[in-house]
């Protein structure tokens, strides 16, 4: 059992300062729409990793399974009530058009792809520079004051590197033998009373990655339920969800979940393995984390588990960030439009930044 000690938030971010100073590992994480915080600590600097997802802590898991989960023993767990700071200046932030034509050459090489018949959807996401003008735990506090409905965390390991983000999507939680996931696709910037108005497009973009959930974890459950899709609100962002429920059969494992899940519709495509072949040929860069996984592995107890898909992410390297943005592409998208799409999302991260 690994329950967490309650401690003073003060406490905890000390120790956050005194692990980046001296390369020791840790993750620190909000679940969505709670009031606490948890930390994780590693006592050493040891790179662990997971094959079959038997173990307990936090794991933190790349695009590309093959380049190996990172697992970061908890040595030492906390957990404390923050109070964090009100919003950021609501001053949309400047956005640069630089990569512009590249992506939407990227995006048009997609949709051939996909009207040749060889894809139904792929998801295609370019990476952006930005400057940092905070600590890295002011970024994080930034994060849980801004994002109260997302999976906020920070994680570093000084052989891996420093990330942190407010991700929206759950790629699967397990207790008491019921699993639960979603269905998250398209996307629409969020007005002020406003509701938003779907259009094919995204109604159909939504509708696949459903029918992805049923095809691949279906026949690993005993009973799968997905339920009525519905507009959510991400930050400054809507998408539609679908709650997805289930009971694993009894001779189903985590891995075999994990694999059936990863990489979802949502951040690679479908048929799977042709959008990821397409993702690693044609994306300038390499995803490494970025539409990966992360969270809790069997904790507090074996059997339970909670993972989210790592979106609205960035890397910080010293004094500048790396951010990620991407866009579902089908037959019927249109490129100036998903370079937009792409724009409106990364302001979730730019607005932290400024």
């Amino acid at each position: 059992m690994h329950y967490p000690e309650n401690k003073d938030s003060q406490y905890i971010f000390d120790r956050l300062g005194s692990c980046l100073e001296n390369g020791l590992p840790f993750a620190i994480y909000r679940r969505p729409n709670e009031k606490s915080v948890l930390a994780i600590f590693q006592s050493n600097a040891d790179l662990n990793t997971t094959t079959d997802f038997s173990e307990n802590g936090f794991v933190f898991a790349p695009f590309s399974l093959e380049e190996g989960v990172i697992l970061i023993r908890p040595d030492e767990c906390y957990q404390s009530k923050v109070q964090v700071e009100g919003k950021l200046n609501a001053k949309e932030p400047g956005v640069s058009e630089f990569g512009k034509e590249e992506h939407i050459h990227l995006v048009e090489k997609g949709i051939a792809e996909i009207k040749s018949g060889r894809l139904k959807k792929v998801v295609l996401a370019r990476k952006m520079e930005a400057k940092i003008s905070k600590s890295t735990i002011t970024l994080f506090k930034d994060l849980l004051g801004n994002y109260p409905n997302a999976f906020c965390y920070l994680f570093h390991h000084p052989k891996v590197g420093t990330w942190c983000g407010a991700t929206p999507e759950t790629l699967v939680k397990i207790k008491d033998g019921k699993l639960t996931t979603m269905s998250l696709a398209a996307t629409l910037p969020f007005e002020e009373n406003v509701k938003p108005k779907w259009g094919a497009k995204e109604i159909e973009e939504q509708q696949m990655v459903s029918d992805h959930i049923q095809n691949s974890l279906g026949k690993l459950m005993d009973h799968l339920e997905i339920g009525q899709t519905e507009s959510v609100k991400a930050g400054n962002l809507w998408h539609l969800r679908s709650e997805v429920n289930g009971i694993p059969r009894p001779d189903t494992s985590l891995l075999d979940i994990i694999e059936s899940l990863h990489p979802t519709p949502a951040v690679c495509g479908i048929p799977t393995n042709a959008a990821k072949k397409f993702i690693l040929q044609n994306e300038k860069y390499k995803r490494t984390f970025y539409t990966g996984f992360l969270g809790e592995l069997n904790m507090p107890s074996d059997g339970v588990t909670s993972l989210f898909v790592n979106l609205r992410c960035m890397e910080i390297k010293g004094a500048s960030a790396a951010i990620f943005v991407g866009g579902g592409i089908t037959a019927s998208s249109v490129a100036e439009q998903e370079w937009i799409e792409t724009q409106n999302k990364s302001k979730t991260m730019l607005r932290i930044l400024q």
